[in-house]
């Protein structure tokens, strides 16, 4: 591995690489359950970690699996990274799961790869994809065990047809494929697990936000960021809109 390999490339390789050993984990046969969950959180992040160390040691890491230190909050760049966003969906065998990486620079997402180790994809910042043709009616993502009842507000408001499905980054990378149209989540999420899947939509030209339209912002002392809207341009109003429209009364 090349020093020089720029952060787009970099963030790729290692959301591949973390992906494969995650498998590797997962068909080995040793674990089940949470144990598998656990076990490949805590592998793919020694991995994504020491390598963040030895490839851009400058540099300030954030990760989910990793205690958290106040010295990141001193640099400007700084690595955000999910090892395993999806631990259901992985430990089930499911394809819905995810490996985040992502390089926040003064706040900002501005690099981002997303791999999906089940599909054998890995989407980057660094290559965007061709947005396809909206869907008829449009296509809205939600929990597969939760559903909020806000997404399902817009949705009826839009005539969207609701698909359920797994992790944060499965469902942003649902919209960048084109097989849905909107992701409206309002039901509380942190930096890890939105920054690359943030990168990766606003490369490819998708509307990207808060939930209340503003942007969203990284390498916060509160880790937690509630809410995110990852959807085609043309809807961004309208959701908006009826997002703000909502109340749980």
């Amino acid at each position: 591995m090349s020093a020089a390999m720029d952060d787009a490339a970099l963030a790729a390789h290692l959301a591949e690489t973390a992906g494969r050993i995650l498998l590797t984990v997962r068909d080995s046969g040793l674990f089940a359950g949470k144990a598998l969950g656990k076990a490949g959180d805590q592998v793919a992040n020694q991995f994504l970690i020491d390598a963040l160390r030895e490839q851009r040691p400058d540099d300030g890491v954030l990760s989910e699996e990793s205690k958290d230190t106040p010295d990141r909050l001193t640099k400007s760049r700084v690595w955000i990274v999910d090892p395993l966003d999806g631990t259901r969906e992985y430990g089930e065998g499911r394809a819905d799961w995810a490996v985040h990486v992502a390089l926040a620079i003064d706040g900002v997402a501005r690099v981002g790869a997303v791999a999906l180790p089940g599909l054998d994809v890995t989407l980057t910042s660094g290559a965007p994809v061709a947005l396809q043709p909206a869907n008829t009616p449009p296509k809205m993502l939600v929990s597969r065990t939760r559903p909020a009842a806000e997404a399902v507000f817009v949705a009826e408001k839009l005539g969207a047809e609701l698909v359920p499905m797994g992790s944060a980054g499965a469902k942003a990378m649902a919209v960048v494929r084109g097989e849905a149209d909107i992701y409206l989540h309002t039901g509380g999420q942190y930096e890890w697990d939105n920054c690359a899947p943030a990168a990766v939509a606003a490369a490819a030209g998708l509307h990207v936000s808060r939930a209340d339209g503003s942007p969203l912002r990284y390498n916060n002392a509160d880790t937690y960021l509630p809410d995110l809207l990852i959807c085609r341009k043309e809807l961004a109003d309208e959701v908006l809109r009826f997002a703000a429209e909502y109340s749980p009364d």
